[in-house]
């Protein structure tokens, strides 16, 4: 019979409330048992004793090993007595649990006292204070404060893209890739914007067009304070400062300091202008004008004032009616 997260929980009580006797010498880590401390030790020591018989790993505990060749069994012990979904190891039922039903965050950073639901992710989150990055690559300088970070980073230098989509040929080196792609298929846009109709594939391309309501410029230049909403602006204005402008047009050697940038200038002189309206003749040379125009058809003004009933079709003039009449 599958055990369940209430007989775990006893049984956690039990080593809980026990009283901490014994002491690593090494890390002060307490212990109940002598035996559980010998265990422990192996870590200091390096002692590996246990080796699965199905492949070349070694563990400094039997209930390591254990958990592991649930792996090439694929024995999922433990069941949750909230929807019944099980889990190889106990600790991955405890995530679970708190994730999903409890939603118990028992771990308190001392320094910002943000939450969170597991020690792993404590310890994690504790890098950010203190910039460490003990995960190093080993074909390029970068480091990473976590593991998986690491092994992401790992498949830029392999090419390794073992997610596919299923609707058309590409394929991805990171799931969470592949999951905003298929959205470009299905024309899903999950993450909804509060401030007006706006809707985005990605969380990330939400909190960015978020900023605009909000006004906020996380990305500070260090040269003269300016801010910006977004990290590659402030990359593309650092150059500024710099006196490099290293993307140069072909038909009037202007230096242009992003490729961006560059390409826009470049179709002054094709005339190119590949953003056609659907509903009349005009055409435009950026995507973000076509936008803007479009909204004269539809009548669309999905920039409100949060302060009174105004409304615009551009965030530079909703920007504008707060600073005259708000602030």
């Amino acid at each position: 019979m599958a055990l369940t997260w209430e007989n775990n929980l006893v049984k956690l009580e039990i080593i809980d409330t026990a009283e901490k006797l014994y002491q690593c010498n090494q890390c002060n880590k307490d212990y109940a048992h002598k035996g559980a401390l010998k265990e422990h030790m192996k870590i200091h020591t390096g002692e590996m004793p246990f080796q699965c018989s199905q492949c070349d790993k070694t563990f400094s505990q039997k209930i390591s090993l254990e958990s592991h060749q649930r792996k090439h069994s694929g024995e999922k012990p433990y069941s949750c007595s909230d929807c019944g979904k099980s889990f190889s190891t106990t600790s991955n039922l405890l995530r679970h649990s708190r994730i999903t039903h409890s939603g118990e965050k028992p771990y308190q950073c001392a320094q910002c006292n943000k939450m969170f639901s597991t020690s792993g992710n404590l310890k994690s989150h504790l890098r950010v204070h203190s910039g460490e990055k003990p995960h190093q690559c080993t074909h390029c300088d970068k480091e990473f404060s976590i593991s998986s970070n690491l092994a992401t980073h790992l498949k830029t230098h392999s090419g390794e893209k073992t997610y596919q989509c299923s609707l058309c040929d590409k394929a991805f080196s990171q799931n969470m890739h592949l999951v905003r792609h298929v959205r470009s298929h299905t024309g899903e846009k999950p993450y909804h914007c509060s401030h007006c109709d706006k809707s985005y594939f990605d969380n990330n391309k939400l909190k960015i067009h978020m900023r605009k309501h909000t006004l906020e410029k996380p990305y500070q230049c260090i040269e003269c304070g300016k801010s910006f909403t977004e990290k590659h602006i402030l990359v593309n204005h650092q150059i500024t400062h710099t006196g490099q402008t290293p993307y140069q047009c072909i038909h009037c050697c202007k230096y242009l300091p992003s490729k961006s940038i560059l390409l826009s200038h470049q179709m002054i002189h094709t005339g190119e202008k590949p953003h056609q309206c659907g509903t009349c003749d005009k055409a435009f040379t950026q995507k973000s004008n076509l936008v803007i125009h479009a909204k004269t058809h539809t009548r669309e003004k999905p920039y409100k004032c949060n302060q009174c009933d105004n409304a615009y079709t551009q965030n530079k003039n909703l920007l504008k009616h707060i600073k005259k009449y708000h602030i």
